[in-house]
């Protein structure tokens, strides 16, 4: 709800009260958006749901509120239709001062949260020693477009990556490299990520087959628990190897986080359990030690287990998780913790919220939340993989895209006979190929699965980032066309509204700050990729029906105004799902 329909609900309430008694303190007056333009911009439906308890007629019940209702500084009179509804059609002076006030704000109108707090979002988390695939693309795109919005509401955000640096996969590994490779044990850059990958898909292979090997690793695994130098010193490079492909892929996104993997728990994970069992939740079965869980069962419909310590002693991701979680909350001093992971681990989130809040670990101020995400699939349907049936690695992705981007930009300028730099085709090809595949899975309800499709991605017409992007360079070229300098339009100079195409922009731009306002609160990118979609859709309306520059004054610098209003809100508004903007394409 934005501060204008925030205003006509308490004025409603009033009326309420007025015309009623102080008996209907507090009713919801049902305020909602107008389906219909010409029954005005808001619709209040509260006579409706009130006519049984009134004995009254709901349009009798609608013109007593009505009577008593003073909207005359933001509306035009009320208007009761159908059977009771109260339709209400703001001003075009309020809505011209409304415009007037946002006009050099550079947050917009969107205010800072009354009651910042520090929130933390847990995205991305490739594992060591494995290539990040198209499987951590939405888990990154998602949880860095939800750090962006909390950040922008003035909340301070912590951007965690929680890592797979630890466990048995790095005793199997280091096993097996000092029998093939032992170079890459205690040499920089002696492997690359592929070669790695390579060696770990072998030792998983001979881990499965050879006991001998099996037990050996595990030792290793043991070895790297108590600090041995030389497994310790291989455990980093193998570390540090896999962080730089990864780092390679979060600049080409732009996404920044702090990485704090699960070896930082390490030593957190015995006081987790302890803590456990002196809380007389901790059960031993088959040597293992466990929480029973409410509401899980097994296949034969027993009891399901969480198990926190192994009967051999090890811990497993439900500790880890727990340790983060305590750390979380006690050191970080987090009220809001986000985990934005696929909706396959839903049960996990389930299960180890359940265990913290029945050892009473999560105060009454702390939320926590699983934001969970659909798959991404292929045109067939089917999960997205190679032709050959492997996982998409997500640098071959992010290449191709912009690869077809670049085939697309060069087609275009060969039709057009336009000549342009390198420089420029690179940076254009870059910007669309990896806007497109963001805006791709932004603009979806994250819990859906998506098809990922390069050819409706990277589309200039529809809800595509390429779309967006032409109608903010579009801005820019009436800039450049009529040697405006948006900044130096003057303060004195002011929106005046006349043609319809004009009010309709302007009733959006106005709106922004309830769509960020939504997605702080349900998480829900798609929210903000529709209101920008639908932004440009009607700036492009706008701009087909209304001169700009060979308009007569006033008129003309209005437009102009509405035209930077509109390319400053694509541009925060892309800059929030993590899309850069082009001055020209």
């Amino acid at each position: 709800m934005n501060a204008t329909q925030e205003q006509l609900k308490l004025k409603l309430e009033q009326a309420l009260v007025a015309a009623f008694g102080a008996d209907y303190t507090g009713v919801d007056p049902i305020l909602v958006t107008a389906s219909n333009p010409k029954f005005g911009d808001f619709q209040a439906n509260v006579a409706l749901s009130l006519s049984k308890k009134l004995g009254m007629q709901p349009r009798a019940i609608a013109s007593a509120i009505v009577e008593k209702l003073d909207v005359s500084d933001i509306c035009e009179p009320p208007e009761i239709a159908g059977p009771g509804f109260i339709n209400l059609k703001l001003q075009t002076s309020y809505l011209e001062a409304q415009l007037n006030a946002i006009k050099t704000d550079p947050r917009l109108g969107v205010p800072k949260t009354k009651n910042p707090q520090t929130e933390i979002v847990d995205f991305s988390s490739p594992n060591i020693a494995k290539e990040m695939h198209v499987g951590h693309l939405r888990s990154t795109i998602i949880g860095d477009c939800i750090a962006r919005i909390l950040e922008f509401r003035g909340h301070d955000v912590l951007r965690l990556n929680h890592v797979g640096d630890w466990g048995t996969q790095f005793g199997m590994l280091i096993t097996y490299l000092r029998e093939v490779y032992p170079d890459a044990l205690t040499t920089a850059n002696a492997l690359d990520i592929g070669d790695l990958v390579t060696f770990y898909r072998q030792a998983k292979q001979r881990f499965d087959a050879d006991e001998t090997f099996q037990e050996t690793a595990r030792q290793e695994v043991v070895r790297l628990q108590a600090g041995a130098e030389d497994t310790l010193h291989a455990w980093k490079l193998l570390c540090e190897q896999s962080r730089k492909e990864f780092q390679i892929i979060y600049d080409l996104l732009n996404v920044k986080l702090i990485e704090r993997g699960e070896s930082f728990y390490n030593s957190f994970l015995p006081a987790v359990v302890e803590d456990l069992e002196k809380a007389g939740l901790v059960e031993e079965n088959q040597g293992a030690k466990c929480v029973f869980l409410e509401g899980f069962t097994n296949r034969e419909g027993e009891p399901l287990p969480l198990i926190v310590q192994k009967s051999d002693g090890g811990y497993n991701y439900a500790t880890t998780d727990l340790a983060a979680l305590r750390y979380r909350i006690q050191e970080d001093q987090a009220k809001r913790i986000i985990y934005v992971t696929d909706a396959g681990q839903a049960n996990h989130f389930a299960q180890f919220f359940q265990v913290a809040k029945k050892a009473d670990w999560i105060p009454d101020d702390v939320e926590i939340v699983h934001v969970p995400f659909g798959l991404v699939l292929g045109e067939d349907g089917k999960k997205f993989k190679t032709r050959s049936g492997d996982t998409v690695r997500l640098r071959d992705l992010l290449d191709e895209a912009i690869s077809r981007a670049r085939i697309d930009l060069e087609t275009r300028l060969k039709k057009e006979d336009r000549q342009e730099t390198e420089e420029f085709i690179k940076k254009v090809a870059e910007v669309v190929g990896i806007s497109a595949v963001k805006y791709a899975d932004l603009s979806q309800n994250r819990t859906s699965n998506y098809v990922f499709s390069y050819d409706k991605m990277l589309d200039l017409k529809g809800n595509t980032a390429p779309y967006m992007l032409y109608a903010y360079a579009r801005t820019q070229g009436i800039s450049r066309e009529g040697n405006i300098n948006f900044e130096n339009l003057g303060i004195d100079a002011k929106v005046i509204l006349k043609e319809d195409t004009e009010f309709t922009l302007a009733k959006h731009l106005l709106q922004l700050d309830e769509v960020i306002s939504e997605v702080e609160q349900d998480l829900l990118p798609n929210r903000l990729g529709d209101y920008l979609y639908n932004l440009s859709d009607k700036f492009n309306k706008f701009y087909d029906k209304c001169q700009v520059l060979k308009s007569e004054e006033p008129i003309r610098t209005s437009r102009l105004m509405l035209c930077d209003l509109t390319a400053r809100t694509l541009e925060k508004g892309l800059d929030l799902l993590g899309i850069k903007v082009l001055e020209r394409m």
